[in-house]
């Protein structure tokens, strides 16, 4: 390994560590304080959440009475085939 290759690796560390030491310190002191101004947020995504899970499942069962329509008429083609 070249010297400089060393140079940009412990760079690189202490970067890292610098990084997470500022992380933790910020959960440590201003962690709670932030919270609150994020929860009617947080809020707002879980009704949305609900809401999309709510149409997927609409969607669903589209899909799914959709298939099970088209299987009913295949098997009544089959069934005047005979």
């Amino acid at each position: 390994m070249s010297f400089w290759t060393a140079v940009v690796v412990i760079v690189a560390i202490l970067a890292f560590v610098s990084l997470r030491m500022a992380k933790y310190r910020a959960l440590s002191h201003g962690g709670d304080a932030a919270r609150p101004q994020s929860a009617p947020r947080e809020a707002e995504l879980e009704r949305e959440v609900l809401d999309l899970k709510k149409r997927l499942a609409v969607l669903e069962r589209i899909a799914t009475d959709d298939r099970q329509s088209n299987a009913i008429a295949k098997e009544i083609e089959s069934l005047r085939d005979r």
